[in-house]
């Protein structure tokens, strides 16, 4: 009996060191693959960003087959979990999508129905956020803000 606890005992704790080895090696080793393709979708195209300060950059994308635009904001230097948000907006039709939380690498997808319309799309790492206006709807100039909290 005390060598099937010891043997249950060694096997569990190999079990945790094996365990925290990947976790805490996991993000490191991902976040150079972190596109906004890979959050939105192979399809998606990015038409425009935005820097969010030092901290990152938030994508709009844009799928041609299904006329839809995503959102992904992507930290440059993953890591600690960090307050961090994606959003879209199409004034037209209302329609609105947003992603926020405490993330280690990226917020999004947020995803809406663009083909056609002006957007405006955002978000914010940390306590750095970045706005747009008007954005992708041919001869108007969009309007973008940065700003801290």
């Amino acid at each position: 009996m005390r060598l099937s606890r010891s043997v249950l005992t060694a096997s569990a704790l190999a079990a945790l060191s094996v365990g925290a080895t990947t976790a805490l090696a996991s993000p490191a080793s991902a976040a150079p693959d972190i596109t906004p393709q890979g959050v939105c979708g192979s399809g998606y195209k990015t038409v425009n960003s935005a820097a969010v300060g030092s901290l990152g950059t938030v994508y709009l994308t844009y799928n041609s087959a299904n006329g839809r635009n995503c959102v992904a904001t992507i930290r440059n230097n993953p890591g600690t979990r960090l307050d961090m948000s994606a959003w879209i907006y199409v004034p037209d039709t209302e329609e609105g999508a947003q992603d926020d939380g405490r993330f280690t690498s990226y917020a999004g997808p947020a995803y809406v129905h663009g083909k056609g319309h002006c957007v405006d799309w955002g978000g914010g790492i940390s306590n750095v956020y970045v706005q747009v206006y008007g954005s992708n709807c041919g001869a108007l100039k969009e309007h973008r803000v940065t700003f801290t909290r």
